[in-house]
């Protein structure tokens, strides 16, 4: 049997970072599988789900390193679930109720002060065929509720009903379905609510493991049974911990909060995103991957806490900084030429910048300077101006090499007496304008003399 799991979002805004631990906790156990990942869009909503948050999802997928095997819309299987219906209602666990908002409202205050729990009594099984007709006349549609299975045999009795399955993520898990209403799987209007398209898409795509968000838990218990009652065996489930901001505030596709957009946009590398997402509130230690097949390596469902994760947009920082610094100049050059970094100078100058940015687009400050000299002109003192002006008569004739900065400083320092911070910053401040940055042994041949010299205060 192939591991196959998927990831159904429904298409009604951008996907956040923790839509995107859904979607790579798939992506990876299907790697360590060596199964499929179905891409699924529960698109039932009409009214919010759109293409572009579909097409939109996906381009995040893709900049993740998600590439699904399959891509399915749900509003292009209704046949399906209206062949599912049907079946459900021969086997008479799907019956159909009358009662408006404002009924179901009210009888739920009324079982509250009778110390029941607010749960649907299941009257509309009792209706009478006059009263469906009455209420058919008074232009009255019905919804469909499933019938949750019992042990009794009388449906209007229902005892303690559980339901159990061990969870990839969490353990043993239980459900008492007896604690929970009859779940409408049908809307007056004919439109399905996300349960029935969900399991009829699982198992007609052959899902055999659903990965999601701890949210899920008691729907499992009632898409168990309604697994049960289409004849089919219910897949693998494992709901791992949710995100939350750092102040323990959910994400939201409709807010935009921490959407992959914005971090992208932000300057973030898809792995700084793809590493915290998996790893941070799990055991492991939250350290950047090089690639999705290192992270996946790292990667273990049950290693993950059941408690919420705090997310922290400063570590991304931490990550990409930490990806950046080592990335290999063949895999930063397309994106370089992108910038305008280009020519024979593009890998030296990348080698020597890399160790200092926070993201890859800083590189252009730098490429400017090493091209135009610095941006903004430091201001000296009488003192250090003398100096610069002593140290830049010393300045070594061509042709440079590696050893350039460690000759010209060695004459400066013999020359001057000066050594340490009162030698090194204000050469810094003159060659680039900025008191920290890569080393100036890098950047020194890459400026040239000429270069160089054109810096001098």
């Amino acid at each position: 049997m192939t591991v196959t799991v998927r990831f159904a979002p429904s298409p009604t805004g951008r996907i956040h970072i923790g839509n995107a631990r859904t979607a790579l906790f798939n992506w990876l156990f299907a790697m360590n599988n060596k199964g499929r990942f179905i891409q699924r869009f529960d698109d039932t909503d009409v009214a919010r789900s759109t293409q572009e948050f579909a097409d939109s999802i996906l381009y995040d997928l893709h900049w993740l390193g998600i590439f699904p095997d399959a891509t399915e819309y749900q509003s292009r299987r209704v046949e399906i679930y209206d062949a599912a219906v049907e079946r459900l209602k021969a086997a008479r666990v799907l019956y159909a109720c009358y009662e408006t908002p404002e009924e179901l409202d009210l009888r739920r205050k009324v079982r509250r002060t009778r110390g029941l729990p607010p749960v649907y009594g299941r009257e509309a099984l009792t209706l009478t065929p006059e009263q469906v007709a009455e209420y058919e006349s008074d232009g009255r549609r019905p919804h469909w509720r499933f019938l949750l299975p019992n042990f009794t045999g009388d449906p209007l009795q229902p005892e303690r009903t559980e339901v159990r399955w061990n969870d990839l993520v969490r353990g043993e898990e239980t459900v008492d379905l007896a604690s929970l209403s009859d779940p409408v799987l049908v809307r007056e209007d004919g439109t399905y609510l996300y349960t029935l398209p969900s399991v009829v898409d699982d198992i007609e795509m052959g899902v055999t493991h659903v990965i999601r968000g701890d949210d899920h838990v008691t729907n499992t218990g009632v898409q168990i049974a309604l697994f049960q009652a289409l004849g089919a065996e219910p897949p693998v489930f494992g709901h791992h911990n949710l995100l939350t901001t750092v102040s323990g505030e959910g994400l939201s596709k409709r807010t935009g909060a921490l959407s992959i957009q914005s971090l992208r946009e932000d300057g973030i590398e898809p792995m700084a995103v793809a590493s915290l997402a998996v790893l941070v509130g799990t055991s492991e230690n939250v350290t950047a991957a090089h690639d999705l097949s290192e992270l996946a390596g790292h990667f273990d469902p049950a290693a993950t806490s059941k408690s919420a994760a705090k997310f922290d947009p400063d570590e991304l920082f931490v990550l990409n900084r930490a990806l950046l610094h080592h990335m290999p100049f063949e895999e930063a050059r397309d994106r370089l030429i992108v910038l305008g970094i280009s020519g024979d100078k593009a890998e030296p100058f990348w080698l020597a910048v890399r160790g200092n940015l926070d993201r890859l687009s800083d590189a252009v400050a730098w490429w400017r300077i090493l091209g135009d000299g610095p941006q903004e002109p430091a201001e000296f003192s009488g003192e250090d101006r003398d100096f610069l002006d002593q140290a830049f008569d010393l300045l070594p004739e061509e042709p440079w090499n590696g050893t350039v900065w460690k000759d010209w400083t060695g004459k400066i320092k013999q020359a001057t007496g000066r050594k340490g911070k009162p030698l090194f910053m204000p050469l810094r401040l003159a060659l680039t304008g900025r008191s920290s940055g890569p080393e100036l042994a890098d950047l020194l041949p890459l400026m040239g003399r000429e270069g160089t010299l054109a810096r001098r205060p």
